[in-house]
């Protein structure tokens, strides 16, 4: 993605800072055990961590975490939501932390919008020996067969290739590198699904997909137009079109372990 282009979708996010945290999922429990599992003690630094989806999930798992978000409409919500947490104004690529001061970094939803030229050297200073980097991203089970039309009707600016079962490996397994590829300071790459689920109904589907970034940038006739598509097709489902359902969904995690000496 051009810098352009990526700062203008990550900068999106602040201006609907309320209906990303009514309408955003949290994280499978069991995808940030696997996160944290290799990690060498339970110091977490959430990195972009927004309005702190991926923050409860580390709070409720019993680990030492600190919060890092660029917006500040984002960490007010956050701070709201999360008043015992400490969430400090910062980005990827400046982080305000002393280095080797947390065992992981995670980065729910956000590490594609990292620099990584930059934010690389800076998750690697902060990170503690034999510290771990993860991304975690939940993704549509597109071989769910109306979820799989939702995709095709929403196309790419609503659900992208990093949000479905069948792409997010593809689309994410060289986002922990900078653009040239090389990368002197982690090692190889893991990555898991595990299962997920989040309650919805047509209305707040619909609400879940206008915080997408690609959305939230589009002029807005054609982002209501966009999202009329898309309320067409859940209302025309049986799946979807009465009351309540489970979006099936995966929590996919990146892993990969910082090098020694680097």
């Amino acid at each position: 993605m051009e810098d352009h282009v990526r700062l203008r979708h990550s900068s999106s996010f602040g201006a609907a800072a309320p209906a990303y945290a009514e309408h955003r999922p949290d994280y499978a429990a069991d995808a940030v055990r696997w996160a944290l599992a290799a990690a060498p003690g339970s110091r977490v630094l959430d990195l972009g961590a927004g309005t702190g989806k991926l923050t409860g999930t580390l709070v409720a798992l019993g680990v030492d975490v600190v919060a890092v978000e660029p917006d500040s409409a984002m960490l007010a919500e956050l701070r709201r939501v999360l008043p015992a947490v400490r969430a400090l104004s910062g980005s990827a690529e400046e982080i305000p932390l002393p280095d080797g001061s947390v065992d992981a970094v995670l980065a729910g939803n956000a590490l594609h919008w990292f620099d990584m030229a930059v934010a690389g050297p800076e998750i690697a200073r902060v990170l503690a020996p034999g510290g771990i980097l993860a991304g975690l991203w939940n993704v549509m089970d597109d071989r769910v067969g109306w979820v799989a039309g939702l995709e095709r009707v929403g196309g790419s600016v609503a659900i992208g290739p990093r949000d479905t079962f069948s792409s997010w490996r593809e689309a994410t397994e060289r986002l922990y590198l900078p653009a040239t590829g090389l990368n002197p300071r982690f090692g190889s790459p893991e990555q898991a699904e595990f299962p997920h689920g989040q309650r919805r109904t047509a209305d707040s589907l619909v609400a879940t997909l206008g915080t997408r970034a690609g959305v939230l940038v589009m002029p807005e006739p054609e982002r209501q137009a966009t999202l009329g598509s898309i309320r067409a097709f859940l209302a025309s489902r049986s799946e979807t079109s009465s009351g309540e359902f489970t979006l099936p969904m995966l929590s996919g995690v990146l892993r990969v372990g910082r090098l020694p000496g680097r």
